[in-house]
């Protein structure tokens, strides 16, 4: 359960990596608009990057107050850290 409007994440990939994130019910299944498809590759180097997901952007603040798990893709990836932000 959280709170906030976005997910920002701290990581750092190589040259031909790159990260995807899922949103997913409790029960482990996709939130439709979250899933990992959807979600844009992620590559670089960055401090507070804002995670989007094609047709939903970066708002998140519809499932907020509501369980949910994060499923993360990492190819030659470190991910540091991940919180909401408003």
């Amino acid at each position: 359960i959280f709170e906030g409007r976005a997910l920002s994440i701290n990581f750092e990939t190589s040259a031909v990596g790159e990260l995807r994130v899922e949103i997913q019910n409790p029960d482990g299944t996709p939130v439709p608009g979250y899933s990992m498809e959807e979600c844009f590759p992620i590559f670089g180097d960055h401090i507070g990057f804002t995670v989007a997901w094609k047709g939903k952007g970066t708002d998140v603040s519809a499932l907020a107050g509501k369980p949910v798990r994060i499923r993360y893709e990492i190819r030659d990836a470190d991910l540091y850290a991940f919180q909401f932000v408003k």
